[in-house]
């Protein structure tokens, strides 16, 4: 790892010794993912939702029955964020020391005593300066059951986040997490890598991982997330600097992030947080980065991001999201999975800079979120994934809802799928693409609606189990099309049989097929056999 920031002594030390000693500490108190889930049980859920109460009874149950181990002290500490007298921490933590933990910043005195720092604190209460919590993650590269330090959540900290709070692994996180790529390259980007999770996860299948962010306290958050999760890694360079300024210049194979694209109002009277907020009014900051990657990216390289996009009067599809590639003449692949209101979606983020609903705190900044998206018309806000390549092509938008399909914390591999077939299908003609052989995927159903009394089916729909669960409607040809592709006859084939079963003109009804099986290449629901 490599890692110049000036700021880094004020959060936490990635000395070798310290680190030797504290990461011996937790694997000896078995504190990890499996543990935790084990001794919290049911309560684990609750504690996703950062509600306190049952995962304190459970520790105090198993105290009274005599179950307490290190383990429990760590989700105490660290998880539910009590103090705890400093025998008992000081117990745990035997070789790291209880002192040398509070010197260097992992634990803080949370009584005073007529101790010093350097002397006994064996009177004291101690408690976690910061978070460490497992996470645990399972890709096409293995699994990882790493301990991650971060600022105290909601859980831990019970009250409003600092400007430079530094957020650990949220669901933002492992969407995007869940969404890289998993083919191994030489390059990879990491703007605004806060914590350092996705460089850590890109590291184990990328040759070179730079990590930049804008925020000193994250970039010594993520050296030390990976000195204690990866001391070996060589591969991973941290940089500070403003979106794509610490790598003017420089190409990528890959890049990937996870951006601060809150749609905050830029009012003095509005808090605005690092690890969201782009500083930029709207969109922008979301919009200059999609438009921005293109220029950093190899010629067959590719960039994943994270977005939120406004839509205004009179908008009510991706147009807008579609003009920013059409401007930067690239291709892009625009992916929304959920649309707000403005209402919902001021709620939503003032509840997560720890402001409480019904507080004259929460109201006020409610206010000023409302009248904003009000004065720039602004109606609602979606919510989605990028995937943008440097060479002119195509600007595909889609709204994916409902449930995604069975593999969606794998969706990496089904988009990797979806751009290689891409890739494949739209260099071929018509003519090449008759003389396919093709298979439907084995996680495609077909579902038939009649209405009452009726022979032939009103709807047809493809379902979709794996990947992004899409549901097309298609008409009885595409549907028989689609079930005779089983790799023995090719498309030319079956689409002639079916032109004469249906009494269709033949070159009209090939044409029709082959763009909508051009569509179902593309998204998974056949695949190419071989050509002949």
């Amino acid at each position: 790892m490599t890692f110049d920031n000036k700021a880094a002594d004020h959060v936490l030390t990635t000395d070798r010794e310290f680190m030797d000693a504290l990461r011996n500490d937790l694997r000896a108190a078995d504190y990890s993912g499996s543990t935790v889930t084990a001794i919290l049980d049911s309560a684990e859920h609750s504690v996703r939702r950062s509600q306190r109460v049952p995962a304190q009874r459970r520790l105090d149950a198993r105290r009274a029955s005599g179950e307490r181990a290190n383990a429990d002290v760590l989700i105490e500490l660290f998880i539910v964020g009590n103090a705890l007298p400093a025998h008992e921490v000081a117990a745990v933590f035997s070789r790291l020391g209880i002192e040398n933990a509070v010197r260097h910043g992992l634990l803080s005195q949370a009584r005073p005593t007529e101790h010093s720092l350097e002397g006994s604190l064996e009177d004291s209460l101690v408690s976690a300066a910061v978070d460490l919590v497992p996470f645990s993650w399972t890709d096409a590269h293995g699994t990882v059951d790493w301990l991650i330090a971060s600022d105290h959540g909601e859980l831990s900290r019970r009250g409003p986040l600092p400007d430079d709070f530094v957020l650990g692994v949220g669901g933002a996180t492992r969407t995007l997490a869940g969404l890289m790529l998993p083919r191994p390259v030489e390059s990879l980007l990491d703007i605004g890598t806060g914590c350092g999770v996705l460089a850590m996860l890109a590291s184990r299948y990328v040759q070179r991982v730079v990590a930049t962010d804008l925020s000193h306290r994250a970039l010594a958050f993520a050296a030390f997330n990976i000195a204690l999760n990866l001391p070996d890694a060589d591969n991973i360079e941290l940089r500070h600097g403003s979106l794509f300024d610490p790598v003017a210049g420089e190409l990528f194979d890959r890049i990937v992030s996870n951006p601060p694209f809150v749609i905050t109002p830029r009012s003095a009277d509005v808090p605005s947080y690092e690890y969201r907020d782009g500083g930029m009014v709207g969109d922008g900051l979301i919009r200059a980065v999609a438009t921005g990657v293109a220029r950093h990216l190899r010629d067959d390289g590719v960039a994943q991001l994270l977005g939120n996009w406004e839509y205004r009067l009179g908008e009510d599809n991706l147009r807008q999201v579609e003009q920013w590639f059409l401007d930067e003449g690239c291709s892009a692949w625009a992916i929304e999975r959920e649309r707000q209101s403005c209402d919902l979606y001021a709620e939503t983020w003032i509840r997560d800079g720890g402001h409480l609903p019904h507080t004259q705190e929460f109201d006020r900044l409610y206010n000023s979120w409302v009248r904003d998206f009000e004065e720039r018309e602004v109606v609602s806000i979606g919510f989605g994934y990028l995937v943008v390549r440097p060479a002119p092509g195509e600007i595909r938008m889609e709204t994916v809802s409902g449930a995604l399909g069975e593999n969606a914390l794998g969706l990496g591999v089904a988009i990797q799928a979806s751009l290689e077939a891409a890739s494949a299908i739209e260099k071929l003609s018509e003519e090449d693409v008759c003389a396919l052989k093709l298979i439907t995927a084995t996680d495609v159903t077909e579902h038939r609606h009649y209405l009452p009394g009726e022979d032939d089916p009103a709807i047809i729909q493809l379902i979709q189990g794996g990947g992004f669960g899409r549901t097309i409607n298609a008409d009885t040809a595409l549907a028989a099309c689609v079930g005779a592709c089983d790799g023995e006859l090719s498309v030319g084939a079956i689409a002639s049989a079916l032109a004469d079963l249906l009494d269709a003109n033949p070159y009209e009804l090939r044409r029709v097929l082959v763009s909508r099986l051009r569509e179902l290449v593309r998204d998974g629901f056949l695949h190419i056999a071989f050509t002949g």
